[in-house]
């Protein structure tokens, strides 16, 4: 039997993307998904793109939230799939038959990951994220960087515990941290499975993120080996822009 796979999508006055991000989960192969939207009230559109498609969804809430991953917190308390994978708006499902590509590469993993293609506002490609997809994935594995982005992670709900609030711009580091060490089985797709935009809230508030990505690091690395580590991002960083005047991180 297919595993049922739940799809969160979470937008706020983004009418401009969301049509785009829908029809990626909608038009999938696989048939055995459902689709969750939490919108944070928005006014400029986006609700009434949604309410086009809302017979195609298996929930749509529109309130209120206290951010990000509050939103992401309310679809992860409906989901009822064996799988969940965050598709904000603005980013893709790869392509039309990547659900069930993923879902083709092993049977029941705890974990299945990809690599993430970057996108610019104008939907032009960017390339391949600079934090390439590791070969073999654990939770140690974001020491040097996060190297694989929640819309190319598909995790077992039963591993899937809330984001942790008091992080509000890099919770989904922790998030995929916490249930890597839960994880038993982490499965490498060896594909593209996600579409990225770039320019999210973490680009928006870079210095308050970057702190925050330090601070959960040290949590789980330790603090000497942290700083360590971050001499080696910081090299990697500059030897990538100089050869490609771009981060695409």
């Amino acid at each position: 039997m297919q595993p049922k796979l739940s799809v969160i999508t979470i937008v706020y006055n983004n009418v401009k993307d969301i049509e785009r991000t829908m029809l990626s989960v909608l038009n999938q192969t696989y048939l055995n998904i459902e689709y969750i939207i939490i919108d944070g009230a928005s006014t400029d559109g986006t609700k009434d793109v949604i309410y086009n498609y809302k017979p195609r969804l298996a929930q749509f809430i529109s309130e209120p939230d206290k951010g990000i991953y509050d939103a992401m917190n309310k679809g992860l308390s409906l989901a009822t799939g064996d799988y969940v994978l965050f598709m904000n708006s603005g980013d893709e499902i790869y392509g039309l038959e990547t659900v069930a590509e993923v879902f083709e590469t092993a049977a029941s993993a705890d974990i299945y990951y990809g690599e993430t293609e970057m996108f610019d506002e104008n939907w032009t490609s960017l390339g391949q994220r600079r934090h390439h997809a590791p070969l073999v994935f654990n939770w140690r594995s974001f020491r040097y960087g996060m190297n694989i982005s929640h819309q190319a992670i598909y995790v077992k709900r039963s591993i899937a515990e809330p984001f942790d609030l008091q992080y509000k711009y890099s919770a989904d580091i922790d998030w995929i941290i916490r249930v890597a060490k839960k994880a038993s089985s982490i499965v490498n797709t060896h594909a593209y499975v996600a579409k990225y935009l770039v320019g999210g809230i973490s680009k928006k508030k870079h210095i308050a993120s970057l702190k925050e990505r330090f601070k959960i690091f040290t949590k789980y690395y330790g603090l000497l080996p942290n700083v360590i580590n971050h001499v080696f991002i910081a090299i990697n960083l500059a030897q990538y822009f100089v050869r490609h005047r771009k981060t695409n991180d």
